[in-house]
């Protein structure tokens, strides 16, 4: 698939000296970078739990429920227009 000069190429790339240092330096960076965030811990605090009574949900208005006195309909209620 891959010809013999771009196999050559490849090679020589990985092994530049550029490469090396850079891979090495961000190990060595990812390295502190994971030890500083495993030494660091937050100070743990003891959740408290707290129990709220579980209202029972408010049933949504049904059209038989929507006020109609002042003779408007439901689309100006919500501010919709018709075209």
């Amino acid at each position: 698939m891959y010809s013999e000069k771009l196999s050559d190429i490849l090679v020589h790339v990985i092994t530049s000296w550029q490469v090396i240092v850079v891979t090495v330096a961000l190990v060595l960076y990812l390295f502190i970078v994971f030890y500083v965030a495993k030494a660091y811990r937050r100070p743990r605090v003891k959740a408290v739990r707290i129990r709220l009574r579980k209202s029972k949900p408010e049933a949504a208005a049904g059209p038989e429920e929507i006020d109609d006195s002042d003779g408007g309909d439901v689309n100006d209620e919500l501010g919709l227009e018709e075209e």
